[in-house]
């Protein structure tokens, strides 16, 4: 009974190491897409270099120079008691 409970353990731990591992590299990633689009590389490259989708990596990384988008602004009219 000891053991399965130190295998589950260990498991756990190794699970988080991992987790963490995968946030670090993530973080990472998304700051050189954001990097690479400000050097006016594309997404459609970015994801060629990448293996992810290009709407991912245009989603993550936007065009720097695109003009902000619109608020959409939705009015209500006030209920009448």
């Amino acid at each position: 009974m000891d053991e399965i409970r130190d295998k589950v353990q260990a498991a756990a731990k190794k699970r988080a190491r991992a987790k963490d591992a995968f946030t670090r590299a993530d973080a990472e990633l998304r700051d050189l897409l954001v990097t690479a689009r400000t050097e006016d590389i594309g997404p459609s490259e970015l994801a060629r270099l990448t293996g992810l989708t290009r709407e991912w990596v245009a989603k993550i990384a936007p065009d720097p120079d695109a003009a902000p988008k619109r608020k959409i602004v939705v009015r209500r009219k006030p209920k009448s008691d």
